[in-house]
């Protein structure tokens, strides 16, 4: 009885212990993406640029998956702990508290910038915290549209931009392929996040994280934007939510389809090339 309380102890605690990695990371994460978009819109265009934004995101991933990767794996995104759920590396219990963890993080991380910037976004709005108009400022926080975008196209761009990231992380930490170096793999990440918002940002500033989005803007609505950020948009909030699971499902999919189904165990692997090296010799 001893032994199986101990036992439930230490599950408990590094259950806890993932938690706080995953809300550390996805906070740094945001803090640096969230305050980026910030400064590019309070600062009018002359602090900055979209392209500031992508490295800023890209900046943020890395040191998020630095900082929580060897305690969690750093998923920072919801999508990713989903997936990796359904496909059976991780329990429903694991599920919770990185979920928790992630809206934890990211909660925090809109709060943080709002008071770093409550001055700045003041001013720019004279008071009048606005989704949409000259002076909004909601999309500091959150992704929206761009006004020229169907709400099915919106869809399929987040849908396929998480299908990309889901397989770079699959192909950047897959030790039965080609896997790069541990130390190698948050800065890869870092970029495959700044390559996806390079070339597929414009239609809805990809968000490809449930986690990256849904938390800053139950902020926002707290902050004084309102309901609004809700129902704009043909009630848009949905989107960055239920794609991104849905992409990041079908990449993963499609990445063991092509890949996976199709490897050797690691060990096989390195058997085989010291075989090879031995020939060699």
């Amino acid at each position: 009885m001893l032994e199986k309380t101990k036992k439930l102890l230490r599950i408990r605690n590094s259950t806890i212990r993932q938690m706080l990695a995953e809300a550390l990371g996805t906070f740094i994460l945001m803090v640096f993406g969230l305050s980026s978009v910030a400064q590019v819109v309070l600062g009018k265009g002359n602090s900055g640029h979209y392209l500031s934004i992508n490295m800023a995101f890209g900046i943020g991933a890395t040191l998020g998956v630095y900082a929580a990767g060897g305690v969690s794996g750093a998923h920072l995104n919801a999508a990713i702990t989903i997936t990796q759920c359904i496909l059976g590396n991780i329990s429903w219990t694991t599920l919770a508290a990185y979920i928790i963890g992630q809206f934890l993080g990211s909660f925090m991380a809109a709060a943080t910038v709002f008071a770093l910037y409550y001055d700045a976004i003041y001013d720019y709005t004279k008071g009048n915290l606005t989704v949409s108009g000259p002076t909004a400022t909601a999309m500091i926080f959150s992704t929206y549209p761009a006004p020229n975008v169907s709400l099915q196209g919106a869809f399929f761009t987040e849908f396929m931009a998480t299908v990309m990231l889901i397989l770079g992380v699959m192909v950047i930490h897959d030790e039965k392929n080609n896997a790069a170096i541990k130390g190698a793999q948050p800065m890869l990440t870092g970029l495959l996040v700044l390559g996806i918002g390079l070339g597929m940002g414009l239609n809805t500033g990809y968000a490809i994280n449930p986690s990256r989005d849904l938390p800053p803007r139950v902020f926002t609505a707290i902050a004084g934007w309102g309901t609004a950020v809700f129902t704009a948009e043909h009630s848009w909030w949905w989107v960055p939510v239920a794609a991104p699971i849905l992409g990041c499902l079908f990449g993963a999919f499609i990445y063991k389809l092509c890949i996976d189904f199709h490897n050797h165990p690691a060990h096989e692997n390195e058997h085989e090339k010291e075989q090879a090296g031995m020939e060699t010799s």
